[in-house]
C-alpha cells in the first residue's frame, strides 16, 4: 500500500518539476524581449514552408515504426506497421504530460495489441536511444566540420572563459573513472544503488552489440538514416518561413537541429522553455558569425522556436489522440481473434 501511495506522488513531483523546468528557461529565454520584432516575423512568415516541415516530421514517426519491427524480428516477434506507429504515437503523447514516461507507455501499448512482452520491446526502445545517441554525435560532428567557426565567434563574443587544463584534467578523471568502474564492477554490484546503475550500463552496451545480430542490417541503417534526414528538414524548412532566415545554407541546418536537440533533451515539459533559449543562443551564434546583430539573432531564435516548437507539440497531440482509438480498434479485433480461436 506505501508503493501504491508513492506513486501519485512521484507522478505529481515529476510534473511539478517538469513545469519549473520549462517556466524558469522560458523566463530567461523571454528577459528583456522586444515582442514587436516576433509578431513582425511570425505576421511576415510563409506558413506554407511549415507545412512542408511537418510532412517531414510525421515521417520520421513512419520511419520509426518500420524500423522498431526490425528490431523486433530477432526476438521472434513480427507486428503490423500501423500497430507499431500508434504504440509509438501514444509513448509521445504520453511523454507531453510526464516527461520520461512515453517509452513505458510505448512498450505497454504495443503489448496490448501484439503482446510482445514489455520488458522485450523496452530493451529495443533503449537501443533506439542508443543509436539515436549515434546520430546526434555524426550531426555534431557535421556541426564543428562546417559550423566550427560559428561556435568559436560565439565564443570569443559571449565573455565566457574555458580553462583547456580543467578540461583536460576532468576528461581525464572521467576515463580513469570509467577504467575503475569497469575493473571493480562485480564489487559494485554488491552494492544496492550501485547494482541499478551497473544493469543500466550493461542493457545499453548489450543493446549496442544487439544491432550486430539483426538480420537485416542494410535496412535498419537506411531507416535510421530516413529518421534523422526527417529530423533535419523539419528543422531546416521552417527557416525558409521567416524572411531573416530564408537564405540559411544547408549546412546552417545543422547547428539548428543539433542546438534544437540539445534542448529537447532537458527534462521540460514538452521542451517548452529549454528550446526556445536553445534556438535563441543558436540563433545569436549564426547572426554574430555573419556580422550581423546578436541581439536580433536571438528575437529570430525566439520567432523561430515559436513556429518550430508548436509544429512538433501539435504532431505529437495528433498524432498521439488519433492512436488512441486506433490501438483501442486492434486491442479489440485481438481479443475477438483470441476468443474465435478458443
Amino acid at each position: 500500500m506505501e508503493n501504491k501511495s508513492k506513486k501519485p506522488l512521484k507522478t505529481i513531483l515529476t510534473i511539478v518539476i517538469s513545469l519549473a523546468f520549462a517556466g524558469f528557461f522560458l523566463w530567461f529565454a523571454l528577459k528583456g524581449l522586444d515582442f514587436k520584432v516576433i509578431q513582425k516575423s511570425l505576421a511576415k512568415a510563409n506558413y506554407w514552408w511549415v507545412l512542408l516541415a511537418a510532412c517531414f516530421g510525421i515521417a520520421a514517426y513512419w520511419f520509426r515504426a518500420i524500423r522498431w519491427n526490425l528490431m523486433l524480428e530477432p526476438m521472434g516477434h513480427h507486428i503490423s506497421d500501423s500497430n507499431s506507429l500508434w504504440s509509438i504515437s501514444f509513448g509521445y503523447l504520453m511523454n507531453l504530460t510526464i516527461p520520461r514516461s512515453g517509452e513505458v507507455a510505448r512498450a505497454t501499448a504495443l503489448y496490448g495489441v501484439e503482446k510482445v512482452p514489455v520488458d522485450q520491446s523496452f530493451g529495443t526502445i533503449i537501443l533506439e536511444r542508443v543509436v539515436d545517441l549515434v546520430c546526434m554525435v555524426v550531426f555534431l560532428g557535421l556541426t564543428l566540420i562546417f559550423k566550427g567557426e560559428v561556435i568559436y565567434s560565439f565564443y570569443k563574443n559571449s565573455g565566457i572563459e574555458l580553462n583547456p587544463d580543467k578540461i583536460l584534467m576532468g576528461a581525464a578523471v572521467l576515463t580513469v573513472g570509467a577504467i575503475l568502474f569497469f575493473v571493480f564492477k562485480k564489487k559494485l554490484a554488491n552494492v544496492p544503488v550501485l547494482d541499478k546503475i551497473i544493469r543500466f550500463i550493461d542493457g545499453v552496451l548489450e543493446g549496442i552489440t544487439s544491432v550486430f545480430k539483426l538480420k537485416q542490417k542494410g535496412k535498419f541503417i537506411l531507416y535510421t538514416a530516413g529518421i534523422w534526414i526527417s529530423y533535419y528538414f523539419a528543422a531546416y524548412l521552417v527557416c525558409f518561413a521567416l524572411p531573416e532566415t530564408s537564405d540559411f545554407t544547408f549546412d546552417d541546418g545543422f547547428l539548428i537541429l543539433v542546438v534544437g536537440t540539445f534542448g529537447m533533451i532537458i527534462p521540460a515539459s514538452g521542451g517548452i522553455g529549454a528550446f526556445n533559449l536553445a534556438m535563441k543562443y543558436g540563433f545569436m551564434a549564426l547572426f554574430i558569425s555573419m556580422g550581423k546583430s546578436g541581439e536580433l539573432g536571438g528575437e529570430i531564435g525566439l520567432t523561430y522556436s515559436f513556429i518550430s516548437l508548436p509544429l512538433q507539440i501539435v504532431i505529437m497531440l495528433v498524432m498521439g489522440l488519433v492512436s488512441i482509438p486506433m490501438l483501442a480498434k486492434a486491442r479489440n479485433r485481438l481479443t475477438e481473434n483470441t476468443v474465435s480461436e478458443s
